[in-house]
């Protein structure tokens, strides 16, 4: 396992333990550099509208689009980082 995956295999660890829920703008964050950090490019059919987080959540992930596996980790674990020492919200 390379240091990079066990890094972001820790943020996933480390986000479900925060003392304070993150706010759901960045919720969608975390979600978004999540799945392109584990699947690449959003794939599958969009949610229908009346599956309102649903569609945010995917919307959110396909913004990512062309966003490397490596880059999405790495910024998925600066942003964990940044809850963690609460300098984000």
């Amino acid at each position: 396992m390379s240091d990079l995956q066990a890094r972001f295999d820790q943020a996933q660890i480390d986000v479900k333990q925060l003392s304070e829920r993150p706010s759901n703008m960045t919720l969608l964050r975390l979600y978004a550099l999540f799945k392109q950090g584990s699947e690449g490019d959003a794939h599958g059919d969009k949610p229908g509208m009346t599956d309102f987080v649903g569609r945010y959540k995917f919307e959110a992930w396909e913004t990512l689009k062309g966003t490397g596996q490596d880059e999405a980790k790495e910024k998925y674990i600066a942003l964990v980082e940044e809850l963690r020492s609460g300098k984000a919200a």
